[in-house]
């Protein structure tokens, strides 16, 4: 096969199975075709043909492209259009609902004003809004604000009304309303069985529109250097099938070239539903055939839990601020283990989000019962988060080869305030804990979690190699894992998650010409300089997909 690209002058760092490093490679449609020892080999020994292209990197460093296992890019895509309640820009709940204001203002009176990521422990009041503090600025708007976290909001008196929630409404089973001190609605909603009834009212954006900001995320994506993205809840913004036509209508007119993976939530796939029927090869197929083969099924995701920050993880322990809480898993147990052995059943991988420990006890309950009652080699089955795993849960998943997508972007974003607030220091040193995974021979990723924590692979690889917080401090050195490994849990182990580990994650011969320039090479800087290095070139399928400007 001849060359049409021969990448020259390169240090890549392949990331294969023995970390060869190579000085060049030669690609052919979007497949790498050869690899080099030598930065610069003799090309007159090529077999060539007359429009082969030579591209001189400058002595910069190649690795894999990235491959970021667990975000939300088309809520993302959505919320760059919203209001910017996230700290430290608001410093307090004054500042909030001046934004909030300021976006009233400009908006028609009866519209809705929706905004994203206040954190009710960064403000000075240390306390979420409340819908009073909404209706001073807006009687006649109906406003939504969620919460970093992604599992609550906080919504004004008028938002309600349109919603229909009065103060005599019960509980959700998986959530709840805050009220205040006599039992009136305070305008706080906990987790999305909670927020639903809001969601259901909120306004849609024509197929159209989302394609359109799905393509602006996809470039804040790609200048991070991924190259293959998982969304990580598909159908949990109000029309699953708009949503999966987004994807699979941006991926076959090339608005979003990267490589998508899609997590279909759960209650698709039930009686009744659109995917009642469906295996998980059928879906995966469909997908395919609507993407021009750039769209794939990932998984059935569930929730068996909810956020640390909202109390409303499932712990084994009580919360660490003083309260006796420990939260519910979402599920009652046999219920779930019956729906996890027909997902499993069906061919689907699955995928569930637990944060606290008594959920990942849950979810690992619910995998040992459909692996007994249904063996099945390389299921890949996930945990979402893990990030209160015990050393005993962690040798469960190795016994049950579940593998895990640890947020490790928690350490540094909350880590202090696990802490002192949400866990208490012991606990929270072991968060994310990456090294015993590493001992326990897991298949493990790093994912971001966007829009929750700012989309970036390089920071997660920080976060793991460094364990920083945002105070500076070192949470759980003992957890820390090597640049390498690493590296390697956003490229090759990404790709062994994806079932694809033939195709991509690493650079060598027969693998896409996926792959990423970066200014520095991680392995040989300051360990502590990482998130720092920029992001120069992305690859995809040998075709330049972004390009840093230069000032």
């Amino acid at each position: 096969m001849e060359p049409e690209k021969v990448f020259i002058n390169a240090n890549i760092l392949t990331l294969d199975e023995n970390n060869n490093i190579a000085g060049s490679i030669a690609v052919s449609g979007n497949k790498i075709i050869q690899i080099y020892k030598e930065k610069n080999p003799d090309v007159a020994t090529m077999d060539l043909q007359s429009e082969l292209e030579i591209i001189d990197l400058g002595g910069r460093t190649v690795i894999p492209g990235f491959i970021d296992t667990h975000n939300h890019i088309l809520a993302y895509a959505q919320l760059l259009d919203f209001v910017n309640c996230s700290s430290p820009l608001n410093k307090n709940i004054e500042d909030i609902l001046q934004a909030i204001k300021a976006k009233i203002d400009l908006t028609k009176e009866g519209e809705w004003v929706q905004g994203f990521g206040y954190d009710d422990t960064m403000l000075e009041e240390k306390r979420h809004l409340t819908r009073e503090e909404l209706d001073r600025f807006a009687p006649n708007h109906p406003v939504a604000i969620a919460h970093i976290s992604g599992h609550l909001a906080v919504v004004n008196s008028k938002a309600l009304s349109l919603a229909g929630l009065e103060d005599n409404v019960e509980d959700p089973d998986a959530g709840y309303y805050g009220r205040d001190e006599n039992g009136k609605l305070n305008g706080v909603l906990f987790e999305s069985a909670a927020m639903q009834p809001v969601m259901n009212v909120l306004p849609v954006a024509s197929k159209e529109q989302m394609i359109a900001q799905l393509g602006r995320a996809a470039k804040h994506y790609l200048a991070q250097g991924i190259t293959t993205n998982t969304d990580a809840a598909v159908g949990m913004l109000g029309d699953p099938e708009k949503e999966i036509q987004v994807h699979t209508e941006a991926a076959r007119q090339g608005i979003n070239p990267m490589r998508s993976r899609l997590m279909i939530m759960h209650n698709l796939l039930q009686k009744g539903m659109r995917f009642e029927d469906y295996t998980a090869e059928e879906l995966d197929k469909e997908l395919i055939d609507k993407s021009n083969e750039n769209v794939r099924l990932d998984s059935a995701k569930l929730f068996q839990d909810g956020s640390i920050q909202a109390f409303t993880a499932a712990l084994r322990e009580p919360y660490y601020s003083g309260s006796k809480e420990k939260a519910k898993i979402f599920q009652k147990q046999d219920a779930f283990n019956k729906e996890i052995l027909n997902l499993h059943e069906r061919g689907f991988r699955i995928a569930v989000h637990g944060n606290g420990d008594r959920a990942i006890e849950s979810i690992l309950d619910a995998y040992a019962y459909a692996i007994k009652e249904a063996p099945r080699k390389e299921h890949k089955h996930r945990i979402e988060h893990v990030q209160t795993a015990m050393t005993k849960d962690i040798k469960r998943m190795e016994e049950l080869d579940v593998a895990g997508s640890f947020f490790i972007n928690h350490v540094y974003y909350w880590g202090e305030r696990h802490a002192k607030i949400f866990l208490g220091p012991d606990r929270a040193s072991r968060m994310n804990p990456l090294a015993e995974a590493v001992e326990h021979n897991l298949l493990f990723t790093l994912h971001s979690d966007c829009p929750v924590t700012p989309i970036s692979p390089l920071f997660s690889i920080w976060a793991a190699v460094n364990r920083c917080t945002t105070e500076g401090n070192i949470l759980g050195p003992k957890q820390r894992i090597d640049v390498i490994t690493a590296l390697k849990s956003m490229t090759i182990y990404g790709a062994r998650l994806n079932f694809d580990e033939d195709n991509s994650g690493s650079i060598e011969v027969g693998k896409r010409a996926d792959f990423v320039l970066l200014d520095k090479d991680p392995t040989v800087i300051d360990p502590i300089k990482i998130k720092d290095i920029s992001v120069e070139e992305t690859w995809i399928g040998g075709n330049q997909v972004y390009k840093q400007e230069i000032d």
